[in-house]
């Protein structure tokens, strides 16, 4: 065997020893022809990796005792993977492996960092009922994002079935930040907490409806009133962080049951 066949096959073994193999995926473009991409794109992943970090940074400072930036890091990890959706539809980069990797980063940053930062900060002073009552939210967590998934493309976009795994997060992540931030003890509250992650868990695996302000048109022309609004907004909520998040994600959580008792109660006796 020549010297040159000797160095391509060693090539072509080196190349197959890869840990990761080029990405190939397949998908129809409008004529419903099989078209196939390779490789994958970089600017909305990079979003969701930064959001992945960011939940992987709260798991370190939970563990760490540092809750209020473990807090932070998930609200953190709330604003980026609501970027890189809207990231790849404006820029037309959606794919197959940008979702399964969105749901992965939502997995680790919306179900076990805000499990395990409660854990840490009240939870384990409950003992076996404590992690019981984590888990229960992390296993929320998991089949809220499993049937979101599934029902990608079927269900009304101006609502989420159950209350999205963000919106859970932080609501527990508000308030860890907001009572320790106030140098409260989670152990001095645990039973509270624990009821709020065990409602947040169930509250995520529920049929309750809640908006998704999917149908607000963020292209068109409003009133000059309106960003005033927003710049009322933003001073608001940074002029106390911690507790004003708390208060929008418990209205928010709250709005579900409430609309939901408020429909049957309107609805026409059968």
């Amino acid at each position: 065997m020549s010297d040159n066949a000797k160095e391509t096959g060693q090539s072509a073994e080196a190349e197959s020893l890869l840990p990761i193999d080029e990405h190939v995926e397949e998908v129809h473009d409008e004529q419903g022809r099989k078209v196939r991409h390779r490789g994958i794109y970089l600017l909305p992943n990079l979003f969701t990796t930064a959001a992945l970090f960011s939940g992987f940074y709260a798991i370190i400072n939970g563990m760490s005792g540092h809750f209020e930036n473990a807090a932070i890091a998930i609200f953190v990890a709330m604003v980026l993977d609501g970027l890189d959706g809207r990231v790849a539809r404006l820029t037309n980069t959606q794919s197959a492996f940008g979702a399964e990797y969105d749901s992965l980063s939502d997995m680790v940053a919306f179900g076990v960092a805000p499990a395990l930062v409660a854990f840490e900060w009240a939870l384990g002073s409950l003992g076996k009922v404590g992690w019981m009552v984590a888990f229960i939210y992390v296993a929320g967590a998991a089949l809220r994002l499993a049937r979101f998934n599934t029902m990608v493309g079927k269900a009304d976009k101006r609502y989420f079935i159950g209350l999205a795994s963000p919106a859970a997060a932080a609501l527990v992540a508000g308030t860890v930040w907001a009572f320790s931030d106030f140098g409260i003890k989670g152990s001095n509250m645990a039973f509270l907490v624990a009821l709020l992650v065990a409602g947040a868990g169930m509250l995520m695996v529920s049929n309750i409806k809640y908006n998704s302000f999917k149908d607000l048109d963020l292209k068109g022309r409003v009133p000059f009133f309106a960003i005033l609004i927003v710049v009322l907004v933003f001073a608001v909520v940074f002029s106390d962080p911690p507790r004003i998040l708390l208060l929008i994600f418990l209205a928010y959580a709250a709005s579900g049951p409430v609309m939901h008792l408020r429909r049957r109660k309107q609805a026409p006796a059968v």
